[in-house]
């Protein structure tokens, strides 16, 4: 009898399928992003390498945890070309999947317009400083690309019209010698 205790085995989890997004019909796929991969973690939580768009100098990649809120898109050990290429980005999410238990969690909602376009006024403003005007880059929004589900385009415009609106906060550098087009947080004022 004892030798039957020990010789029992769990059955076999399988992993459940992805969750069809109700509009589309089809597994999630976030405005704005570009998932290359899926891992599981211990949890069956998914672990997503994704993009955003081509850079000036390739594609660049992030990892996000959808159990727990890890999320990473440089490695910090290298001192130049610290944003993930798609092999170091699998191997990240990957070393994270072996290791993380955390239950899934639902697929984040996506915003209203109006929600996303405040979060965006809001990260213009918390990235001024006191001393010099701040350049940002839309790649800096990577990390929370899940939560914003907005293309690149789309950002893009509601800069543009930040900068319209209210140009104490917001500037805009354009290249004389191509079409790219630099954003700068101003300065804050000194009292």
């Amino acid at each position: 009898m004892a030798l039957t205790l020990f010789a029992r085995r769990p059955e076999p989890v399988e992993a459940p399928a992805p969750e069809p997004w109700p509009e589309i019909g089809e597994t999630w796929k976030p405005e704005g992003v570009t998932i290359a991969q899926r891992y599981y973690n211990q949890a069956h939580a998914v672990v997503l390498v994704y993009t955003t768009d081509e850079g000036p100098h390739g594609t660049y990649y992030s990892v996000a945890c959808l159990g727990c809120h890890y999320a990473t898109r440089e490695n910090g050990k290298r001192t130049y070309s610290t944003r993930y290429s798609l092999a170091d980005a699998a191997t990240v999410a990957n070393e994270h999947a072996t290791t993380c238990r955390a239950l899934p969690r639902d697929i984040p909602a996506r915003p209203d317009d109006d929600t996303v376009r405040e979060r965006l006024h809001a990260w213009v403003r918390g990235a001024r400083r006191r001393d010099e005007d701040r350049q940002l880059w839309v790649s800096d929004l990577d990390l929370v690309r899940l939560t914003l589900q907005r293309s690149n385009d789309w950002i893009v415009d509601v800069l543009n019209q930040l900068v319209v609106d209210e140009p104490e906060i917001l500037r805009i550098e354009r290249s004389q010698y191509s079409d790219y087009v630099s954003y700068y947080a101003r300065r804050l004022p000194e009292n």
